[in-house]
C-alpha cells in the first residue's frame, strides 16, 4: 500500500468517527440545533467523499496485486457513507415532524403528532447501524493489511526464485563455454596427432629407404 493512499485513509478514518458521533447526536437534538448538526454533517460527508475519490485515484494507479484489496475496501467505505446520507435523510425527516409538532402544540394540536416510540427506535437501530458500519472499516482494514504483507511475501518469493533462475542461467551459459573451448582443444590435438603420424610414417619411410640403400650399395661390392 502507497504511503499516499494511508495518509488518506487516516484522513477519511478520522471523519468517518466524526460523522457517527455527530449522527448519534443529532437525533436526540431538536429545532435549530439539529438543523445546524446535519449541516456540519453533510460538509463532512463531502470531504469524506473526496477522500474517496482520491483514494480511488490512487488504487488504480498502484499494482494489480495491490489494487484489489484497495477496491474491496473502498466498496466498503461507499456503502458507509451511503448508509450516512439515509441517516441523514432519516434525521431531517424526523426534524420535519418535529417542527410540525411544536407548531401544532402552539395551536394545541400537539397530542395529535406526539413522537412514537417506533420512531425512537428507528433512531436506535440507525446509531446501531453506524456502530457496525465502524465496525467494518476497522475489519476491512485489518484484512487489507494482511492481504499486503501476503502479497509482499508472495513478491519476495518471487524476486528469490527469479535471482536462482538468472544465476542457474549463467551458471550454464559459462559451462557451455568451457565445453566448447574444450572441443576446440580436443579437435586441435587430434589434428597435431594426425600430422606427427604423418610425420613419422615419412620418417620411417625415409630411414627405411636410407637403410635399402646402404644395403644395395654394401652387397653390391
Amino acid at each position: 500500500m502507497s504511503d499516499v493512499f494511508e495518509g488518506y485513509e487516516r484522513q477519511y478514518s478520522e471523519i468517518f468517527d466524526s460523522l457517527s458521533q455527530k449522527c448519534t447526536s443529532a437525533a436526540v437534538l431538536d429545532g435549530e440545533q439539529r438543523r445546524q448538526k446535519v449541516s456540519e454533517i453533510r460538509s463532512e460527508i463531502e470531504d469524506a467523499e473526496l477522500l474517496i475519490r482520491k483514494m480511488d485515484l490512487e488504487a488504480r494507479s498502484l499494482q494489480p496485486s495491490v489494487r484489489a484489496g484497495l477496491l474491496v475496501k473502498l466498496r466498503e467505505y461507499k456503502s458507509d457513507m451511503t448508509n450516512i446520507k439515509n441517516e441523514v435523510k432519516r434525521i431531517n425527516s424526523s426534524n420535519s415532524k418535529q417542527v410540525t409538532r411544536e407548531e401544532l402544540l402552539e395551536s394545541g394540536m400537539a397530542d395529535s403528532f406526539a413522537v412514537t416510540s417506533d420512531q425512537r427506535g428507528r433512531v436506535l437501530m440507525s446509531t446501531e447501524r453506524l456502530a457496525q458500519s465502524s465496525d467494518r472499516i476497522k475489519e476491512s482494514r485489518r484484512v487489507a493489511l494482511e492481504t499486503e504483507e501476503l502479497g509482499s511475501s508472495i513478491l519476495q518469493d518471487l524476486h528469490n526464485q527469479r535471482q536462482s533462475l538468472l544465476h542457474a542461467h549463467n551458471s550454464l551459459h559459462g559451462v557451455d563455454e568451457n565445453i566448447g573451448k574444450s572441443k576446440k582443444i580436443l579437435a586441435a590435438m587430434s589434428k597435431r596427432i594426425d600430422r606427427n603420424k604423418w610425420i613419422i610414417g615419412g620418417v620411417i619411410a625415409a630411414l627405411a629407404f636410407a637403410i635399402i640403400i646402404i644395403l644395395y650399395f654394401k652387397f653390391s661390392h
